[in-house]
């Protein structure tokens, strides 16, 4: 039988995952503009906008068990923007720090969703796990962007 059930504890997982990258693309756009790196701040925008039609795609998954969508970010969230801001003010200044920062993100985001796929399938509708799947393509589109571009970079 098939389950239909949604853990709401896992989808806010999701979700402060999401808040995280909103939080972190927001720092990279303060500094690409302190940067003078205007040519990446539509791609930073354009990543926050993603994850916030990601979250507005969660939320009913939470609300249908009878809990709230959380508005929180996980500790790994706040630490990663804090290396953020740490290296762009010790290693350097430049376009490739500042990217290679944002693909750490990318990666974490991309290693959450990958992990819940593995380890919480079970505790998750068929139509959770394929929104999940479909957001997950979706970012895997944005971080190889991110990446093509770290890469073009020579640092």
């Amino acid at each position: 039988m098939e389950n239909t059930l949604n853990n709401p504890d896992i989808i806010n997982d999701l979700i402060k995952i999401n808040n995280d990258r909103i939080a972190g693309y927001k720092r990279a756009l303060d500094l690409a503009h302190g940067l003078e790196l205007d040519t990446l701040r539509h791609i930073f925008a354009n990543n926050i906008l993603q994850s916030e039609r990601f979250i507005e795609e969660l939320t009913p998954y939470v609300i249908r068990e009878g809990e709230q969508p959380t508005d929180e970010t996980m500790l790994s969230g706040k630490l990663f923007r804090m290396w953020m801001s740490i290296k762009g003010n010790i290693v350097g200044n430049d376009r490739h720090s500042l990217l290679e920062s944002c693909e750490k993100g990318e990666d974490a985001f991309k290693e959450m969703y990958k992990k819940i796929l593995v380890e919480d399938v079970n505790d998750l509708s068929l139509g959770a796990c394929n929104k999940l799947l479909e957001q997950l393509s979706k970012q895997s589109e944005s971080h190889n962007e991110i990446k093509s571009l770290r890469d073009k970079v020579t640092s």
